[in-house]
Formats: C-alpha cells, structure tokens, sequence
C-alpha cells in the first residue's frame, strides 16, 4: 500500500483557506483534523511541499528512540532557525552534533549545576520582587525576565550590562517571531526577503553575537574564575586536545539563550496560572516548603524533597509543553505498523496533542498532578516535556531546578489570587501564554 493512500491528506487550498487563522494559533486547525481523519495525516503546504502531522505516541518513540539513526531534525531547524541562532545543539546534525553533545554534556552535569543554585535562587529572589501586589499584572513578562536573567547569569556569573541583557533578550524574540511568519506563511517568504524583514533580523543576530564575542573575550583576558557556565565551556576539550573555537563558543551561547529561557519562562507561566485555578494545590505546595525547609538550608535539599511542587511543575508541562511540536525527517525509507514513510518524509510531532489523547490519559483536560505519582507514566512514551533519545534537551536538569526553586520562592511569598478564566495560548516555535493576568497576594 502507497503512504499516498494509506495517510488521509489535507489540501493545499484548505491550508491557504484557514492561512490567516494558523498563523494566529495553528492547534485548533490541527486538532480538527486529528479528530476527524486520525493520528496522522499529511498537509500539502504548496509548492509540492508537505508535511505529515503525528499524534502517535508509539511512532515518536519509535523515530525518537528505536530507529532514531534513520531520522534527522528537519529543514526548519537546521537551516532555517540555525540561520537566526547558528550551528549549535539545538540545530547541528550528524558528527559536528555528537562531537559538541560530547563535549558540552559534562557541563549540564548534575555535579557541575549545583555550583550555580546559589546564583539561580539569588536570581529568582531579585526578579520576584518585580511582583505587584493587590492589582492584576501579567505574569509572563516577570517569568521572562526572570527566566533571561537566569540563564545570563548562569552562563556570565559577572555583571553584564542591562542594555546588553535588553538587547539579547529582544533579539531572541523578535527573531522567533520572524521565523514563525516565515514557517507559517510560506508562500511570503519572497517578500520578507525583497523587503529587508528577513535581513533587518538576521542584522540583529549579528549585533548578538558581536556582544558575546566581547564577553568572552573579556572573560578570557581576566583571568579569574567564576565556576559558571562559561567557564566549563571554556575549559572544554574535544578528544583531542582542542577547544571550541571562538565562532562555535558562541553558537551553543546563542542556543542556550533561545532554549534555555523561553520554554522555561513559559512552563512557570503556565504553572501559576494552573495554580490560580487551584487553590488547593497552593496550599500543597506551601505545606511542603514548610517542611523541607525545616528540615535543612541545603537548597538541593529542596529542589529533591520538593516532590509534590515537582508534580505541579509535571502536570503543567503535559497540559502546556513548551516544546509542543518535534519534527524529523527521515533519510531512508521506514514501516511503522504497515504504513509505509517514504524517505525525505517531513513528520511534524504534536506533543500537544499526545499530552492530551485520551487513548493515553485518563481525563486529559483535567489539572491533576498526582497522576505523576505512577513512576510508568513519567517514564512512558506518551509524555515529552523534553524530547527522549539521544538528544532529548541537555538542559532538562537545569530546568527543573529553576522551575522548582522559583515556584518554591512564589508560592512561599505570594498568595496567587484564584482566577476561573480559560488559560490563553499563543502557539510560537514554543507554546506561549497570552494574556496571564493574575493577582498576588503577600502572605
């Protein structure tokens, strides 16, 4: 049976007819089309172009885990987002990928992320001040900064100035947003081009990287040690001998600024939201921050026995992954249970929509955290917060750590008014909140 015949198909002109809308937010287009024509289906996008949209769980283990020789990250990423952040983990393939996993994995070490909690929780404790109280604000713009300012500190533990940090911070998202117009929009692209956008944002990663090159120069003629990021980064070698030269140094910066903030800050957003439409878990969280604190002073001593916070965090990465789409395209030919994928096939995964099945989930919709208590489903092939594999996000740990020490230091000061509203999303190349209006109390 041909993958022509045995994959439902979407129409070109039912794309550009529904283009305004996917551009939008693209999740309920696709989700119609699950319900309607089932866990995969192929949207021709134009120009003899398509893409094969997934909500198998079994088949992204499969591309992920089980054959995952045969598959690479597609186009979008290695070439399209590598044009605004470069060739560093998020977008190398192939050997140069593997020599830099190799190589910078060391750095994201257990062992080694310990030296920087004192530097995230003094982080976290300066951006929470930025919280009014006893008025509604949005929450995202606290977590973003929050989440930028972590991760800056974390790579540069020296003072880095506000202008360069605001001009880091903006270009890593207004570049997002360009590539989302040009993924989204692919018939516009010739325009983008001819009009200078395009340009106009690949100027702006230029003037990034012309400011990294001039910290780590600076870092490098002073000479002292900071037990940072940067310096484990420095201080790497490849087998043999050699260190990451200045170009590629600060490529894998440029990554871990786009990745390493956004999805965080998005996945705290989301987390307090859900926990202003659940009080109770609220109270859940500040009995046990009265506990493990008691109990030591030791900040890993919080972020392990944080179980239940740890759960909150868990259950709001399902219902909201960050990451809600992974996409690979394979270089051979492949079967997955009779269906036939031929080679160069483009498969856009909906973690969305896997997080969400109710195949694999009891009461999908529902906020339940203490589903996570069954070990088999953290460790299941229906839940991805952060890919699986070989090359499932090296910054998972650190992650976590930031997610639990921030919610730890929210809940723990803060009172987050209940709020009965639908949670808003804007779908970016990560899963955005919109519109997070909440209110805080001091307790």
């Amino acid at each position: 049976m041909s993958a022509s015949r045995s994959i439902p198909e979407v129409s070109f002109f039912k794309f550009l007819n529904h283009a305004n809308n996917i551009l939008k937010n693209p999740l309920p287009f696709h989700a119609r089309n699950f319900k309607n024509l089932g866990d995969i289906f192929r949207l021709n996008i134009g120009f003899g172009k398509s893409v094969l949209f997934c909500r198998d769980a079994g088949l992204l283990q499969h591309v992920l885990q089980k054959n995952q020789k045969n598959y690479t990250k597609s186009y979008i990423q290695t070439k399209d987002l590598a044009r605004y952040v470069g060739k560093g983990l998020l977008t190398a393939e192939g050997e140069h990928w593997q020599k830099q996993r190799k190589l910078i994995q060391p750095a994201f070490h257990k062992s080694q992320l310990v030296l920087l909690l004192n530097t995230v929780q003094q982080t976290i404790l300066d951006e929470l001040k930025n919280i009014k109280t006893d008025k509604p604000i949005d929450v995202f713009p606290i977590f973003n900064d929050l989440a930028f300012q972590t991760v800056v500190k974390s790579i540069f533990n020296i003072a880095v100035s506000e202008e360069d940090i605001a001009s880091l911070q903006h270009t890593t998202e207004a570049t997002q947003q360009m590539l989302v117009q040009e993924l989204r929009q692919p018939f516009l692209v010739w325009w983008f081009n001819l009009s200078g956008k395009t340009k106009k944002h690949l100027d702006l990663t230029q003037n990034s990287r012309t400011i990294l090159r001039r910290l780590v120069e600076e870092r490098k003629l002073s000479n002292t040690k900071h037990d940072d990021l940067l310096d484990m980064l420095l201080n790497a070698r490849y087998e043999d001998g050699s260190e990451m030269s200045e170009s590629q140094l600060v490529d894998e910066i440029l990554i871990l600024f786009a990745a390493g903030h956004e999805t965080t800050s998005n996945a705290l957003t989301f987390t307090t939201e859900l926990l202003a439409r659940n009080p109770e878990a609220q109270l859940k969280i500040l009995e046990e921050i009265s506990k493990i604190k008691s109990e030591s002073d030791d900040i890993m001593h919080w972020i392990k026995n944080a179980t239940y916070t740890k759960l909150v965090i868990e259950e709001s990465m399902r219902l909201y992954p960050p990451a809600y789409f992974i996409d690979r395209v394979n270089s051979e030919e492949d079967v997955y249970e009779g269906m036939i994928l031929p080679k160069g096939s483009t498969l856009l995964f909906s973690v969305y929509e896997i997080h969400r099945h109710p195949n694999f989930w009891k009461n999908p919709e529902d906020f339940n955290p203490e589903r996570f208590q069954d070990e088999y489903i953290k460790f299941s092939k229906n839940y991805y917060p952060f890919g699986a594999g070989p090359r499932m996000c090296i910054g998972n740990n650190f992650a976590m750590y930031e997610m639990i020490l921030a919610i730890i230091a929210l809940v723990e000061q803060f009172e987050i008014v209940e709020k009965k509203d639908p949670i808003q999303i804007k779908p970016l190349i990560t899963l955005k909140p919109h519109n997070a209006i909440l209110e805080f109390k001091k307790r």
